[in-house]
């Protein structure tokens, strides 16, 4: 994540950790790297792939699919996705100087849609935001309904930001709620504070 990606409410990344338990996050920084994330890059348990628009990477490192091994065998590797969380212009940084990734195949996504993500938007419709990329990212690695529950997520999110920022009440009974209580059982998330409980 770059330097004050955290720290600001148009942030999706944070919508990733509610969805899936096996999210890791970490601080970028251009001369030093967390040592916790040297660790993760490096354990045998995963298949690490950048998810980067493949026009940036050397062609040999880039892929459109990830290897899904057989998870009942013991030596099988799970994909592990690497979102570069930031505007798209600190993220073009951070992928040119993250000398530690260089040796690890470049994942370029080709989605059908465009972006639908509303909160900031200074870059084309084909760039998305990171928990768009993290939806399609675990769309190709088998777990579609992953996928969908971050996909109406965000729209639900999306909602309560916008409404909130025109200082109007939530639509309890607008789309983007019946395409979350659509879902059936979902995890009850506790990343929106309690004057934007979603419901």
């Amino acid at each position: 994540m770059a330097d004050i990606e955290p720290l600001k409410p148009s942030n999706t990344g944070w919508l990733v950790a509610d969805v899936v338990a096996d999210t890791f996050a970490f601080g970028w920084a251009r001369t030093e790297t967390d040592p916790a994330l040297g660790a993760l890059l490096a354990d045998p348990h995963w298949q690490p792939y950048v998810v980067f628009p493949g026009e940036y990477g050397p062609a040999p490192r880039v892929v459109h699919t990830v290897s899904l091994d057989d998870m009942a065998m013991p030596n099988a590797k799970r994909p592990l996705f690497i979102l570069l969380d930031a505007t798209w212009s600190e993220a073009r940084k951070m992928f040119r100087k993250s000398a530690y990734l260089d040796h690890l195949p470049v994942l370029s996504l080709e989605p059908s849609q465009l972006s639908r993500y509303q909160l900031r938007r200074s870059t084309p419709d084909d760039h998305f935001c990171t928990s768009e990329v993290a939806a399609l990212c675990l769309e190709l690695a088998g777990d579609g309904r992953a996928s969908v529950i971050l996909e109406r997520y965000l729209d639900l999110y999306t909602h309560h930001y916008l409404r909130a920022k025109q200082q109007l009440p939530v639509e309890p009974d607008g789309a983007a709620h019946q395409c979350w209580r659509a879902l059936g059982a979902v995890p009850q998330f506790t990343g929106i504070s309690n004057q934007q409980q979603i419901g």
